[in-house]
């Protein structure tokens, strides 16, 4: 047995170290529909805080804002995908965090089915539920909307609050599986978290075996969709056990590029 208990203590100390593990990354993000003098516009996209839980969320939370504090000139904007407080103990740690992040054109974020009502508080205007805001960048009109994760998004309420005039339209929602209800082309650019990339994976054969929430279409990373482009983070925090395995926290840098057509 104390092969057994010696191989156990390894691999929870291995989870432990790896839930503090923040990968930081700058990934390019072609669109169809940007316009060039959009092109190189910088989204730092973080989600899934989770601050307030028995975890070291706190430690994950403060790497990811003091790597975008060496680049803060070069952010558009930062946005963030819900499930940021978890227990109302820890709303001042909130509060600090979202006043030290800082971009040209704003911070922004939507709420996260674990967040509890003092997460409102630490935005303001910033928050967006069932709501939009239209910001003017480099000319260009920038819309972006949030949902409220309880919302009857099945239902439409996502494609009326998009804007066919905006010149890019990019949608803040927590769980990713929202692009499988909206029509083609109802967004540009579509934000999402809640996997966590399964927190607690294991290898097989066939892929990953992801724990934390079993089945998914998109678990973490870019991908296109018909209703848009879909980046899906892993979060920074974790929840119900402070542990992850192969499915490190992330903080990313988005940059927004002009698609070009390669076809003679």
């Amino acid at each position: 047995m104390q092969p057994i208990g010696a191989a156990a203590a390894l691999g929870l100390g291995w989870a432990l170290f790896e839930a503090q593990w923040v990968e930081l990354k700058e990934i390019e993000v072609p669109l169809e529909r940007l316009p060039r003098e959009l092109d190189g516009l910088t989204i730092l996209h973080l989600s899934d805080f989770h601050l307030g839980t028995v975890s070291l969320n706190g430690r994950t939370l403060e790497r990811a804002i003091a790597w975008a504090e060496t680049d803060e000139s070069d952010l558009d904007l930062v946005l963030l995908t819900g499930d940021l407080l978890s227990r109302e103990r820890a709303e001042v740690r909130l509060r600090r965090a979202v006043a030290r992040l800082r971009a040209r054109h704003g911070v922004y974020a939507v709420l996260g089915n674990h967040d509890v009502g003092a997460a409102r508080r630490a935005f303001g205007a910033g928050l967006l539920e069932d709501s939009s805001v239209v910001i003017d960048i480099r000319g260009k009109r920038v819309q972006l909307v949030g949902g409220h994760p309880r919302m009857d998004w099945k239902h439409r309420a996502l494609e009326r609050l998009a804007d066919p005039a905006a010149d890019l339209r990019i949608l803040l929602f927590h769980y990713p599986d929202v692009t499988q209800w909206l029509p083609p082309a109802s967004y540009d650019l579509v934000l999402a978290g809640h996997l966590h990339g399964g927190q607690i994976c294991l290898p097989t054969p066939r892929g990953k075996l992801r724990l934390e929430h079993l089945q998914a279409r998109h678990w973490e990373g870019l991908h296109q969709t018909p209703a848009g482009a879909l980046h899906v983070s892993r979060g920074l925090g974790t929840s119900f056990v402070p542990f992850r395995f192969l499915a490190r926290p992330e903080a990313t840098k988005l940059v927004l590029r002009c698609h070009i057509d390669s076809t003679p």
